[in-house]
């Protein structure tokens, strides 16, 4: 029975409104070589799911509750789905659909599709955040929470864009695009891109999968207790009970658990960089209990008591501390032995990677309460007393030859008794290096569907330059052993070579002496010296053709001086999920903020003979009309092109309101007023749950 008090909660409250004034001084005293404060959870699998780590070649199993970082991808088999999370947002995949994570970090999600179906749910999005999806026709940046659908058709010629929620920008060629609540926009061709804008099509099985999904969440009762922004938070809800204690408030209870069970003892430990040793859970629940928060022994069992509710909450690869040395061991002829056992509330987490004063502040006080913050300016693990040492069965050991091939614990973990303790001592990590077979995790070896080759070499648009691509494992190993298993700081990773790609030209995001899985990318978005104008069709009869005459609408965000003419046509090209709407009376362009955006010079004429020069950068009219009989350059322009941004652009500018809303349209959806940035509200307006064939239940 779940118990909430109203004193513990505002006590909660009160100390994170503290910790809240130093959210910005962490921001600024970061060190730039810290470890990202977040990853991505597996949440569901189901079906055949691949998963290939960012550092090795080979391909295995997806393994539910394993830690996704930079480099990672996934692959599902024909009628196969998996789920992840980073933080409050759902990212969700349907049937054949290749997908790798180009950048994750503190401030930024950047995903790649190169074939299939990506479905996110953006509860919230932070100023200085930045989340874009990156096809082979187009780059999608996210404004705002709301909920967003990318499908890339299988031979990579198309992509579409559907937003139930929020507000987006494609990227296309050197254009930006506006796509708002309720609006659909498929864009084709890399070189010349076509762009065919619709009303969102009715939901089809995929969008009710990911809405019961939704759901599940939003009625999350643990979400009471636990911050929306650590992953797992609602798989707590049907694994357990919460209970009311005097000592650290609400804690969580699971049940069902064998008798002698304890804490980081089912599963298995994957070499991740760059946190090193990182506790992968069986538990279907097991995530969010092993990477945040704190436990704690009571005479009814092991209970997870969570972090303050607050400030984001800083991901940990497993909230241990190791025991080791050379007199622990765990029996005659097995050699050296690792162990670890489960912090408790108030006790300090001391990371086995490098870190900076920061860091080792913000990843310990947003997971458990600590008073004396003093503590963090000297840690002992050897001078410290540690309140799960000495429960009975609480200490998990295994031989060093199991925990460096990344073996399944279960079975094999021995329980540590007093004896073994004796010559024991508390360590900050595990000291020793991992094998390849710990980076793939302990299903690595088993035979696994892999994606098409020419899907892999697929190249994508990207609107932000992803960061070179993982150092292979190989060439880390040695160092790893030299360390003794100490995880090598990121900048030390740093590969040899240029990286990146300029505007309009390819290039490999992975390093030299790399993985060599990354494909290329172009550089897309309004950049500095050159653009392409689009061509705007309200409403006609699919797209048109090449060097025909474009009808008159409204125009996106930047036209350019020069090169080919990406052009949108209306509603008359294929889709997904359903019939599409009524022809629209026109697509809705990118408005500019003239605070952040400046506007641009006017648009030069086109037509079949070709497209005249854009306007100038300055104030003035349009250049003159294009070659052949193209229409004449339009309006003044104000100001000068904006340059290439590194964050995502200002929302759009609102619009008059649209049609009635659809019942499963997130918000109200529409294009009358939207949800804040920094929230999606799901107040159960939204239609019942449906089955497959789209059913009510």
């Amino acid at each position: 029975m779940l118990v909430h008090v109203e004193g513990i909660v505002r006590k909660r409250i009160l100390v994170l409104a503290a910790m809240g004034v130093l959210g910005a001084a962490w921001a600024v005293a970061q060190d730039d070589d810290d470890v990202p404060g977040r990853a991505a959870r597996l949440s569901l699998v189901t079906g055949t799911v691949s998963f290939q780590p960012g550092s090795v070649e080979e391909w295995v199993p997806a393994t539910l509750n394993r830690p996704m970082t930079t480099g990672d991808r996934l692959w599902t088999e024909a009628g196969a789905r998996a789920e992840m999370h980073i933080g409050s947002a759902a990212l969700r995949l349907n049937g054949r659909t290749n997908f790798s994570f180009l950048n994750l970090d503190d401030r930024t999600v950047q995903v790649q599709v190169s074939v299939g179906t990506l479905n996110v749910r953006l509860r919230n999005l932070a100023d200085d955040e930045a989340f874009e999806i990156d096809t082979p026709q187009l780059a999608l940046t996210l404004l705002r929470a709301g909920e967003y659908r990318v499908d890339v058709d299988e031979n990579g010629d198309s992509t579409i864009v559907s937003v139930r929620g929020g507000d987006a920008e494609v990227n296309a060629g050197t254009q930006a695009y506006a796509v708002r609540a309720r609006d659909q926009l498929r864009v084709t061709g890399a070189d010349q891109p076509v762009l065919d804008r619709r009303d969102i099509p009715a939901a089809d099985a995929f969008d009710n999968f990911c809405e019961n999904r939704d759901r599940r969440e939003d009625l999350s009762q643990s979400a009471r207790y636990v911050s929306r922004d650590v992953p797992g938070y609602a798989d707590l809800d049907s694994a357990g009970a919460w209970r009311q204690t005097a000592d650290y408030g609400e804690v969580w209870y699971p049940s069902g658990l064998d008798a002698g069970w304890a804490p980081y003892r089912d599963g298995h430990w994957a070499w991740i960089a760059p946190w090193g040793w990182t506790w992968v859970d069986d538990a279907p629940w097991g995530y969010a209990p092993f990477h945040y928060g704190r436990w704690v022994y009571a005479s009814d069992g092991w209970g997870w008591v969570p972090g303050p509710l607050g400030p984001r909450p800083v991901y940990s690869p497993a909230m241990v501390a190791w025991v080791g040395g050379g007199g622990f061991s765990v029996g005659i002829g097995v050699g050296p032995a690792v162990g670890w056992f489960a912090l408790g509330p108030r006790e300090v987490w001391v990371p086995g990677y490098r870190y900076s004063p920061a860091y080792i502040e913000r990843v310990n006080v947003t997971n458990t309460v600590i008073v004396n913050r003093t503590v963090f300016n000297n840690v002992n693990v050897n001078n410290t007393t540690y309140m799960n040492r000495n429960v009975a069965g609480a200490v998990t050991a295994v031989p060093r030859s199991q925990m460096v091939a990344g073996r399944t614990v279960g079975r094999n973990g021995i329980v540590a008794t007093p004896r073994m303790m004796q010559g024991a001592q508390v360590q900050d990590r595990a000291q020793v290096a991992p094998e390849r077979t710990a980076v793939l995790g302990a299903r690595g070896g088993a035979a696994t569907p892999v994606p098409p080759a020419s899907v892999n070499s697929r190249p994508i648009m990207a609107r932000n330059t992803p960061p070179p691509a993982p150092v292979p494992f190989q060439e880390q190993r040695g160092q790893l052993q030299q360390n003794g298993g100490q995880p090598i700081p990121r900048r030390s990773q740093m590969p040899r070579g240029p990286q990146g790609a300029g505007p309009g030209g390819g290039g490999q995001a992975g390093a030299p002496g790399g993985t060599g899985t990354r494909p290329a990318y172009r550089q897309v978005g309004p950049q500095g010296g050159g653009g392409r104008n689009v061509n705007v069709n309200p409403g006609g009869g699919g797209r048109p053709q090449p060097g025909g005459p474009a009808p008159g609408g409204a125009a996106p965000v930047g036209p350019g001086p020069g090169g080919p003419t990406p052009r949108v046509a209306g509603p008359g090209g294929p889709s997904t999920g359903g019939p599409a709407g009524p022809a629209p009376s026109g697509p809705a362009p990118a408005t500019p903020n003239t605070a952040q955006r400046p506007r641009f010079g006017g648009n030069g004429g086109n037509g079949p003979g070709g497209n005249g020069p854009g306007g100038g950068t300055g104030a003035g009219p349009g250049n003159g009309p294009g070659n052949g009989p193209g229409n004449p350059g339009n309006g003044p322009g104000t100001g000068t092109r904006p340059q290439t941004r590194s964050t995502p652009p200002s929302p759009p500018a609102p619009v008059a309101p649209a049609a009635p809303p659809s019942p499963n349209t997130p918000n109200g959806g529409g294009g009358g007023k939207q949800s804040p940035r920094n929230e999606t509200k799901k107040d159960g307006k939204r239609s019942p749950p449906k089955d497959e064939k789209g059913k009510e239940r």
